[in-house]
């Protein structure tokens, strides 16, 4: 099982400590870049793919866990564009 498949699985499971370089790592595996949201976007990251799909999340702070609505959104987005 690659990296890729293991954080596809762990996404899924809705897990309480899932963070955010996994979130990262899992959305680049699918080729989104983070692009920057101007001088001051504050917490908002935007991830966009090569089609132009984008992806909207607030960036947790101070802590590195994402809340359980974000990793919700995340799954929504990726089995709407049928990534998932």
């Amino acid at each position: 099982m690659t990296r890729k498949e293991k954080l596809i699985k762990r996404l899924l499971s809705k897990p309480k400590d899932f963070t955010w370089e996994e979130l990262i790592t899992l959305l680049s595996g699918f080729d989104f870049e983070e692009r920057k949201t101007g001088k001051t976007g504050g917490s908002r990251r935007n991830f966009v793919n090569f089609s132009g799909l984008v992806i909207s999340i607030h960036k947790p702070h101070p802590h590195n866990i994402l809340k359980r609505y974000q990793i919700e959104q995340v799954i929504e987005i990726l089995k709407q564009e049928g990534l998932l």
